[in-house]
């Protein structure tokens, strides 16, 4: 049964403003198959679901230890371990933690379990002309329970949208398109062999797939987004070969830029993984005026927007 599939779902965030028209509810999947340096959701990258731990809030109570089921934890030194071979993931010592020291990523969800959720925002989408979202990680790397969820909500009147960055099989794209209105396609960096430095994998099987898109038939809105990274993805010449990989499609409805954060930092430290980019400052308004401008002067066909806001 379609209703039956699971996914594994990081989180859902509702009345979102910056993806998609109207109010959104954006479904967040885990797994991804790319390693951006600068990821700000590295809870996303993996499928699996994930503890978090922050050793300056725990006191070493030992209230998690007791509650785990299967004695996957222990107390050393007043700090927990954990034995990942015996962890069931049951999330009860994120629970039973009185210091919130400990955090879940991650859980199981049917897809008629996360149409239920999705539809309990219908008023807010049918009077802001909003709907569902589906993002990540990658949603396309769970393309059966992205088109259960997708095809639910159409068939409720529910506006959809995915948020992809088109590194799958085309037969897993295909199962979604019929029950889509808008693709969010990101565009990391134009040349391939910097692509894979960047994000472990060439751009080659995604911008075909993108070309593949905009020869489809479905009615359907192509958007790009664009990372602007300082000293990695925003010269002249790169922000110039990403203009000229949009300008053939006919699809294209906007490009947008989406300039470099440090909001997932801290979740890097709890996941006790290195942030890559820890030396590199967040741009100042000045520096995203400046590269908006630089775009702007390029006779733009669609137009542009930079974190959300239309720029004339």
């Amino acid at each position: 049964m379609l209703d039956d599939i699971e996914g594994v779902i990081l989180r859902i965030e509702r009345s979102s403003i910056h993806d998609g028209p109207g109010l959104r509810t954006v479904l967040f999947l885990k797994g991804c198959p790319l390693t951006c340096r600068w990821c700000s959701t590295p809870e996303s990258q993996r499928t699996v679901i994930e503890k978090g731990y922050s050793l300056d809030r725990c006191h070493g109570c030992g209230t998690c230890v007791a509650h785990c089921p299967v004695g996957a934890l222990s107390l050393f030194k007043n700090t927990i371990i954990t034995d990942e071979s015996l962890c069931a993931d049951c999330l009860l010592c994120v629970d039973t933690c009185p210091q919130q020291a400990r955090k879940g990523y991650g859980r199981t969800m049917t897809v008629s379990q996360a149409i239920a959720e999705i539809s309990k925002d219908e008023i807010f989408f049918f009077h802001s002309g909003g709907g569902v979202t589906i993002s990540g990680g990658e949603c396309l790397l769970q393309p059966d329970f992205t088109a259960g969820v997708l095809e639910g909500c159409r068939l409720r009147g529910i506006d959809t949208a995915i948020e992809t960055s088109l590194f799958a099989s085309w037969q897993s794209i295909e199962k979604t398109l019929p029950f889509l209105n808008t693709l969010y396609v990101d565009i990391k960096h134009p040349n391939g062999a910097e692509h894979k430095k960047l994000v472990g994998v060439d751009n080659s099987l995604m911008l075909a797939n993108l070309k593949k898109l905009d020869r489809s038939e479905r009615p359907f809105g192509l958007h790009l987004r664009v990372p602007l990274i300082p000293g990695v993805n925003d010269a002249d010449g790169t922000l110039l070969a990403v203009l000229a990989i949009a300008a053939p499609l006919k699809k294209l409805q906007e490009i947008e830029l989406l300039p470099y954060h440090r909001l997932g930092v801290a979740t890097y430290a709890l996941l006790g993984r290195p942030y890559e980019l820890k030396n590199l400052p967040s741009p100042t308004n000045e520096y995203v005026m400046e590269r908006t401008a630089f775009l702007l002067k390029q006779n733009l066909t669609v137009p542009l927007k930079v974190g959300g806001s239309y720029i004339s």
